[in-house]
């Protein structure tokens, strides 16, 4: 009997296919999300501000996302699949997305790269938790979200820089 069965989870191929397709339509939702706001700053606001030398193009940070998004979606994917949605590392993956969306809306939409650094922050910790779980969990699903947490490591020293630039 596999682990999933003796905790109760029904498991079945239309289920499993079911589910990551939603798992795939929250996480590029909430990629949509946050493009609401990040795109149209992106050619005023954001290519005025101060950047240091180092700052990926712009064009490199959807394609980034979106590998991450899909990457993302797999690993708690994997994990919904052991644990069944009530469990603590889904709550935990739902809140870092929370706190991913609200980044864009605070650097973007509200242009203020002081409080959204201090929102990366949160959101790195929250990610740093969610990986942990997940690696308790599901190893794979751990490790698949390790890119994520290194592109929020990266992001949160990038946005440090800007703030310190422009403030």
């Amino acid at each position: 009997m596999s682990r999933s069965e003796t905790r109760g989870i029904k498991r079945s191929r239309g289920r499993d296919v079911i589910g990551l397709a939603g798992w795939l339509a929250a996480c590029l939702g909430i990629a949509q999300a946050g493009a609401l706001v990040t795109g149209p700053a992106i050619p005023g606001w954001y290519a005025q501000l101060a950047k240091p030398v180092w700052t990926p193009p712009s064009l490199a940070f959807p394609i980034v996302w979106t590998a991450l998004y899909i990457t993302m979606a797999v690993a708690v994917w994997l994990v919904w699949r052991e644990t069944g949605l009530a469990s603590a590392p889904i709550a935990l993956f739902l809140i870092q997305l929370g706190l991913n969306v609200a980044w864009s809306w605070i650097f973007f939409g509200l242009r203020s790269p002081g409080a959204a650094f201090a929102e990366i922050l949160l959101l790195w910790l929250a990610i740093l938790a969610t990986t942990l779980a997940f690696l308790r969990r599901r190893r794979l699903a751990g490790w698949l979200l390790v890119p994520y947490l290194a592109w929020a490591s990266f992001a949160a020293v990038l946005n440090f820089a800007i703030w310190r630039m422009n403030a």
